[in-house]
């Protein structure tokens, strides 16, 4: 069978970009050069991701906008027919789609996920929300549980469903506390051997869930100190598991030739964040998730403002490359991260930072990590 090239390539610090199908991308600014989402332009940026040699592109499932003056991520593009349909015109790259649980059957997601697969040879992903945003679940016609342990209980018998329609080729019944399943089955299974997980974790019960269920835990990185102190955790959790389990990080990238340039236009998004959009989003996420730590808020304004709140990374490409040499230094993986104009940027970024990170032994050249059949 293929083996995935999420789990199997040798990239010592992978690369994602994340959320370039929502409007606005990751920076909640009102300046006008900010992320336009169109099909176009998505399609334009996955192959040049592609041609990059980046490991994988990650989306956000958005149901409603944050409001503000740009209605910041108001318009978005539904993350598994983005995926199906970028892994139809990509070559190595991995695509996930994320998939909040108490939105999408089980038996449904392990179809479209495996159809998925068969379209990109093997290089679907997932990337696995088990819910936090209240007002979208309002909008669905839900009640999103109050406690988090309710919510990954509910995730854990989700995915449970999930993992076995994709490895027993009988009929099986299940009957847990949310679903009831009769003789249910899944065909064709994915291509590879495995499908990469994605899980986004802060909270104890939330980090549980991905030692247990993920090959790749995203966690906020507030200090680069704290987070290798967390990450060594992770690891020994997992480990007494019987499994291991990669961690990464989000960030935003402001390179330009130099300091002053990159300052310059970092300055220039912030000062012209939408502020009423920070406003929803904090306190959404604040009252429902626990990714963010609370005393942090004055702080993660202007992260959020430059990239949903991201690891900030601003300056020259050897300033760009330095810090990701010192994330993966702190134990990190790999990280996502957005431009304020994908399209624009990223081909800057290509030329000049991939190459001091290969010269730094943490990437190879494009395409040398090509999955291995």
């Amino acid at each position: 069978m293929i083996k995935n090239s999420m789990l199997s390539n040798p990239q010592e610090f992978k690369l994602g970009c994340f959320s370039a199908n929502c409007s606005g991308g990751l920076a909640v600014t009102k300046v006008p050069e900010r992320w336009d989402n169109s099909w176009e332009n998505n399609l334009r940026h996955a192959k040049l991701a592609d041609a990059a040699g980046f490991d994988f592109l990650l989306p956000i499932a958005r149901w409603i906008g944050y409001g503000g003056e740009t209605d910041f991520h108001g318009s978005v593009l539904e993350t598994t027919t983005w995926a199906t349909a970028l892994l139809a015109h990509t070559e190595n790259i991995n695509v996930f789609t994320t998939i909040h649980t108490a939105f999408n059957h089980p038996v449904v997601v392990a179809k479209q996920l495996a159809t998925m697969d068969h379209v990109g040879g093997g290089r679907a992903g997932l990337n696995i929300v088990a819910g936090w945003n209240r007002p979208e679940y309002e909008a669905l016609g839900g009640v999103l549980p109050a406690d988090h342990e309710h919510r990954y209980r509910y995730a854990q018998e989700w995915i449970d469903v999930i993992q076995r329609l994709w490895r027993e080729s009988e009929p099986f019944k299940f009957d847990g506390e949310f679903w009831q399943l009769e003789r249910t089955y899944s065909n064709p299974k994915p291509v590879a051997e495995s499908v990469p997980i994605i899980n986004a974790a802060g909270s104890g019960q939330g980090r549980e869930f991905a030692v247990r269920n993920a090959d790749f835990l995203f966690t906020t990185v507030m200090s680069l100190e704290q987070t290798r102190q967390e990450i060594v955790a992770i690891k020994q959790q997992a480990t007494a598991q019987g499994r291991e389990i990669s961690v990464m990080t989000l960030a935003s990238i402001f390179c330009r030739p130099t300091r002053s340039e990159a300052q310059e236009y970092y300055h220039h998004i912030v000062d012209n964040a939408d502020e009423g959009a920070i406003d929803n989003i904090i306190k959404i996420m604040f009252a429902n998730a626990e990714s963010f730590p609370k005393a942090a808020l004055d702080s993660l304004r202007e992260r959020f403002a430059a990239g949903h709140g991201g690891w900030p990374l601003i300056g020259t490409p050897d300033d760009c490359a330095d810090g990701l040499e010192q994330m993966a230094k702190h134990g990190l993986a790999g990280t996502v991260f957005g431009f304020v104009d994908y399209n624009k940027e990223l081909p800057y970024f290509r030329e000049e930072v991939l190459p001091r990170l290969e010269r730094k032994g943490l990437r190879l050249p494009a395409n040398a990590g090509q999955r291995v059949a």
